[in-house]
């Protein structure tokens, strides 16, 4: 049965397997979060084990009309252009080409939410961002969904482009891009974001935020899930993603 502990416990073993970098294999399935609210205390778990402080937002959604989640950011892991990157390090490397936005505002808590037009109003920014997908989990993807919440939502680093003004008009729903590996296309087909609108992501984070007590600055960084699914580099190479209207995103694995 889980207990009030387990979200401390589980991220503890996290933590453990990412300073060690080995994978955590089996654990207590009982540590698995019981719902969504214990995974969340995980994650918080996980920055106050390893000292780090947010520095954005990772939110998604698997459908246009699907439920919302998401996972803070550690502010060191989240990288300008030209960085270079060990797949040692982030085994398994899963690479996703996404638009981030910031705020021109801060945020902070109140007892009435914030509504749509308060926050899509308040957008100061875009750019280009390629997300580093890595699990902590040896079994990963064969986890259980709250258990990969937990973990951060499988975050290893967030690589952005320059931001730009945030343009209402922008075609968010199914932008032109490329996404290059080596300089071959790793675009699987159609390009699109299973949340449609990555827009839509934002209310709820401003509000999920908020609703913990927590101020939420303007300088972090909202990434709002892939247009290209991912994709998994087998070899050193450079990574180049453009998102058409955007500064593009550069990075090298070794």
């Amino acid at each position: 049965m889980n207990t009030a502990t387990n979200p401390a416990r589980l991220a503890q073993l996290l933590v453990d397997a990412q300073r060690g970098r080995n994978a955590l294999g089996d654990f207590d399935p009982a540590l698995n979060p019981e719902d969504f609210a214990a995974a969340y205390q995980t994650q918080q778990a996980i920055l106050d084990l390893r000292g780090l402080k947010p520095g954005g937002w990772k939110v998604g959604s698997k459908s246009h009309s699907g439920p919302i989640q998401g996972s803070p950011l550690p502010a060191e892991c989240i990288h300008t252009q030209a960085s270079q990157f060990d797949r040692v390090v982030y085994a398994p490397a899963g690479l996703e080409l996404e638009i981030a936005f910031r705020f021109n505002r801060d945020f902070p808590p109140r007892e009435q939410p914030y509504s749509d037009e308060e926050v899509l109003g308040s957008i100061g920014e875009m750019a280009a961002a390629v997300e580093i997908v890595s699990s902590r989990f040896a079994a990963w993807p064969k986890i259980e969904p709250l258990a990969q919440l937990a973990d951060l939502l499988n975050h290893g680093a967030l690589i952005v482009g320059e931001f730009v003004p945030y343009r209402a008009d922008f075609p968010f729903a199914q932008p032109s891009l490329e996404f290059m590996f080596n300089e071959t296309s790793i675009v699987p087909g159609a390009a699109a974001n299973p949340a449609g609108d990555p827009r839509r992501l934002l209310p709820w984070l401003v509000n999920h935020h908020t609703q913990q007590g927590r101020t939420l600055p303007k300088d972090f960084v909202i990434t709002t899930g892939s247009f290209t699914g991912m994709y998994f580099p087998q070899a050193q190479g450079q990574v180049v993603g453009v998102i058409e209207g955007l500064p593009s995103v550069k990075l090298d694995i070794q």
